[in-house]
């Protein structure tokens, strides 16, 4: 039953997670349908993102406080009508502000993260949560496939239609096979939400992860905020669909992050986000070559190397503790989100002002800043007279 309840939950990540992602395919459809210029029409992946990132803040600490057999079902149905309501939008504002709700409310997958590492053993946190992020990849991968496919079909209304159908689906299926659970705190609202906070100024593990990942991500966001422009304009003169396709062939992502969780478990968090940081570096020297051949070996790497560190830090923090898992997860994603947003707008402009060697360069810095860090951090752990594994899932690092 367990396993089968993962699997589920898995799903349910993918999807949520796909609702923030499958906006990227359609910048040239809203543009077109909506009559507004692509960086008027890119500003609801912002939004999107931006909104994720305030629910990470407002919400997933609650999964700490609230039994997640109610709370998860609700965040699904109130995400489900505003999918729903964004599919007949009439402009881009109320098609900004829907996406910033959205984008709220679909943040189930940080809650469903700490909520299975209470169920499963240390021994296989790694391996579990990689599979966690392989149904979040392969949501992602196949939002933006199906979202392509739809907006040149129909219009780029069909997708937010039909997710919206599917996660109000979910929302009934989760609210009746759910196992009802004690909360781990009954903080005050209030309280609870400064709890992030003083866990990210006090725990440096904690911090390091955040700083790992908001700068990849960053650098994730930006290629994939601005690929859709680069595929549809002069250069290449593709449809939507070809954005679709590029993000499908990158499905070898759902296979990396289950690896990544084994190798986590064997040689610990630092030593796989070192190779990832490597692998974004690598990626964005491929993604500059220009070729469309290169351009897919490019993005694959990307996907590969961010999700495979977000498996890392995510079980180097829920390590740390567990009655607050939710809280610290709080704090991560919302500081990798951040970097995500910042990465998008970055992104953007970035493309409308160099290009789209301007945005590979962007990519290229971000990866150094945790690339060199983690270099230093793993030559001191190889120099150390007895070599520490102070970071494995079972012992915290403090």
């Amino acid at each position: 039953m367990r396993n089968r309840l993962v699997l589920l939950l898995a799903t349910v990540s993918g999807v949520a997670v796909g609702n923030v992602y499958f906006p990227q395919s359609l910048t040239p459809a809203v543009a077109a349908g909506l009559h507004v210029s692509p960086g008027g029409a890119a500003t609801v992946i912002t939004a999107a993102q931006a909104g994720y990132t305030a629910g990470l803040f407002l919400l997933v600490p609650l999964g700490d406080r609230v039994p997640v057999r109610k709370l998860l079902p609700a965040l699904l149905a109130v995400t489900g009508i505003g999918l729903l309501a964004a599919s007949a939008a009439p402009g881009l504002p109320a098609l900004v502000a829907l996406s910033l709700m959205i984008g709220t409310c679909t943040v189930v997958a940080p809650i469903i993260g700490p909520f299975v590492a209470g169920l499963v053993p240390a021994s296989r946190q790694g391996v579990t949560n990689g599979l966690l992020l392989s149904g979040g990849t392969g949501g992602m991968l196949l939002a933006r496939t199906v979202s392509g496919y739809l907006a040149s079909w129909w219009s780029w209304r069909a997708p937010y239609a039909l997710a919206g159908i599917l996660v109000l689906t979910l929302a009934f299926l989760t609210a009746r096979v759910l196992p009802s659970t004690v909360p781990s705190t009954r903080q005050r609202y209030p309280r609870l939400l400064g709890e992030p906070l003083r866990l990210l100024l006090r725990t440096p593990a904690l911090r390091r992860s955040c700083l790992y990942q908001a700068t990849i991500f960053g650098g994730f966001s930006a290629v994939w905020a601005c690929v859709a422009l680069l595929l549809t304009g002069p250069e290449y003169g593709y449809d939507a669909r070809a954005v679709g396709l590029l993000a499908l062939v990158n499905a070898g992502t759902m296979i990396a992050t289950p690896v990544a969780g084994r190798l986590v478990d064997r040689h610990g968090p630092d030593v796989v986000n070192l190779v990832c940081a490597g692998g974004v570096l690598l990626s964005a020297g491929l993604l500059a070559a220009g070729s469309l051949p290169v351009l897919v070996l490019g993005t694959l790497l990307l996907d590969m190397a961010m999700q495979s560190g977000m498996t890392a830090n995510q079980v180097r923090i829920y390590a740390l503790s567990s009655g607050a898992r939710s809280r610290l997860n709080t704090a991560y994603m919302t500081c990798a989100y951040s970097g995500g947003a910042a990465g998008s707008w970055l992104g953007v402009h970035c493309y409308a002002a160099f290009g789209w060697g301007g945005v590979c360069a962007l990519l290229a810095a971000v990866a150094a800043i945790p690339g060199v860090a983690l270099l230093r951090r793993v030559r001191q752990k190889a120099r150390s007279a007895a070599p520490s594994r102070s970071e494995t899932p079972s012992v915290p690092a403090r």
